[in-house]
């Protein structure tokens, strides 16, 4: 990935910042972790 300006790398925080608010996550209930073990549950049963 190229190196990007001071200013380019404020006009993409800014501009992901503003995608955020107007389209906010939801929540998950469960942390980081318990998501990534579910996911690899998941695909291990794929396999």
């Amino acid at each position: 990935m190229a190196k990007l300006s001071k200013e380019q790398r404020k006009a993409l925080i800014e501009k992901a910042e503003e995608q955020r608010a107007k389209n906010p996550q939801p929540k998950k209930k469960v942390s980081g972790f318990a998501a990534i073990d579910k996911e690899a549950d998941k695909l291990s049963s794929q396999n």
